[in-house]
Order: C-alpha cells, then structure tokens, then sequence
C-alpha cells in the first residue's frame, strides 16, 4: 500500500478507523519523539536557552532520519514548541534563557515513513516550588485518567469528564481553548478531543481509533489569549500552566499509549 493510502474506514463523525497493523506505525513514530524528549530532559537548566533545546530536538530529528512535522507548518520554523511558566502552548523557541524554578513543557511531533508521533511532557530548571510541583501532578494525573476512560463503546465525553472533574477538584482549571486531535496519517484530523465534558456526550470510541490526549491545566482561571506572533497562548491572569501529552489508540479491550518514554522519564521528578 503506498504510503499516503488512505487507511481503515470512516465513521459518520469523519473519524478514521485504522487497521490492526497500522499499530505498528504509530508505535514507531511515538517512541522516537518519546525519546527526543528523554534526550533532552538534561539540557533543561538554568542559563539554557529555549533556542538551543529546540535546535538540539530539529539534529536528532534528522539524524533518526525521521521528519519534523512543525517546521513549515502554518508557517512555524521550529522542530518544537516550547511553553514556559504562564505560556499554555504554542511557544516559540528563542534566546529566551531558563531562570531557576522555570517550569516548561515541550512539545514535539515527528513524522516517520508517513506516521505521526505527538507528544509532549513538562520539565523543570533547577528547583521546583511546591505550588508549581502540585499543578504538574495534577496535570499529569488529569491526562492519566483520561487515558483510563478510553475503551470501545465509551465516548469522547467520558474522556472529558475525567479530566475535567480531577482538574476542578483540586480548584485548578482545565483550558478549553486547546483540544486533543485526531492524528495518524494526518496531523490534525477529526475529532477534536476536548479536555472538559459531560458523561456519554460525543462520538462513540471504536478499535482502531488514533487521537491525542493533552490537557492544559492553569492554578488559575481557564482563560487563554494568543500573543501578536499568532502562536504564543498565554493564561489572561498570568498563572502557571502545565500540559502532558501522549498519543494513544484504542484496543478491543481499552487504550495503546503510542509515547511511553522509555527511560520512564515522562514526568520530571521521576
């Protein structure tokens, strides 16, 4: 089957069904940019800069001879997106240097032979604070247990609702300007996985389902505004935010997390 073939069948929502063997693929993809992130979990220190851990991410992608799926991308030139502090998403590398307690989340996609890896994970520079190390636990255990809710038969909704319930009792807010996506042979294709929503709302989980999972967690208000550059998102009240992404794909019998790290350094304190 040629590469750019389209796979599987769609649903009524205009959701692909992917084939069993398509898996593989994914699986690919997701363990390379897992670990990109684990390489350059070292180089996140004060004094680095964002610019260079990002041309770090843009040599090893080339060097897997793998493709970046961002730079060229609606114009962005730059093999990650690197979010510090009160940026939610979408921030763009720079000389921006890293102070003690920063805490960032990088975001990085490869494409390889036509697969799509999407993932991104938070770090830290130097020393955490308490409030900051809360808002990342809360975040990471937000994405896990919306991770849990993935099964054929449960709902877009379902996922959803278990983010959304653990983010709000720990009076923190989940983001509803950003959603999770459809990915696989594509980028972004349907559906748009919100983090938020009400049991048993929206399409229907089916096997062969491949989609991203990514809240995006503020200690403050929910409310996002898009810098002049047109890609930096930051929270309006200036709080903290965290986000943890994985690309996962639904089983016969629950969820296949594509982007495990392998060195078991998903979360930064681990």
């Amino acid at each position: 089957m040629p590469v750019d073939e389209p796979r599987g069948r769609m649903t009524k929502d205009g959701i692909r069904i992917y084939e069993p063997a398509d898996f593989a693929g994914m699986h690919a993809a997701g363990r390379l940019a897992a670990e990109i992130l684990d390489e350059v979990a070292p180089m996140v220190e004060p004094g680095a800069t964002t610019g260079d851990l990002d041309d770090f991410i843009r040599a090893r992608v080339e060097s897997a001879g793998a493709v970046s799926a961002t730079i060229g991308y609606r114009g962005y030139q730059h093999a990650s997106c690197i979010s510090v502090n009160h940026v939610v998403c979408h921030g763009i590398p720079g000389p921006k240097l890293l102070k003690d307690g920063d805490i960032l989340n990088i975001d990085v996609t490869v494409i390889v032979d036509g697969w799509f890896g999407d993932t991104s994970r938070m770090y830290v520079a130097g020393s955490l604070s308490r409030k900051a190390e809360r808002l990342i636990q809360v975040t990471h255990d937000a994405l896990m247990k919306g991770i849990e809710a993935v099964r054929p038969g449960a709902t877009f909704g379902d996922i959803g609702h278990a983010i959304q319930t653990h983010v709000e009792a720990q009076r923190m807010s989940v983001v509803r300007d950003f959603c999770g996506h459809g990915l696989g042979r594509d980028f972004h294709a349907p559906p748009n996985v919100l983090h938020y929503g009400r049991p048993g709302s929206g399409p229907r989980l089916e096997e062969g389902m491949f989609f991203t999972i990514e809240p995006m967690v503020n200690l403050g208000r929910p409310e996002t505004k898009v810098l002049a550059d047109d890609w930096t998102a930051v929270t309006r009240d200036k709080s903290l935010s965290a986000q943890f992404e994985h690309s996962v794909g639904v089983t016969a019998d629950g969820c296949d997390i594509f982007t495990l790290s392998p060195a078991g350094r998903f979360h930064p304190t681990w």
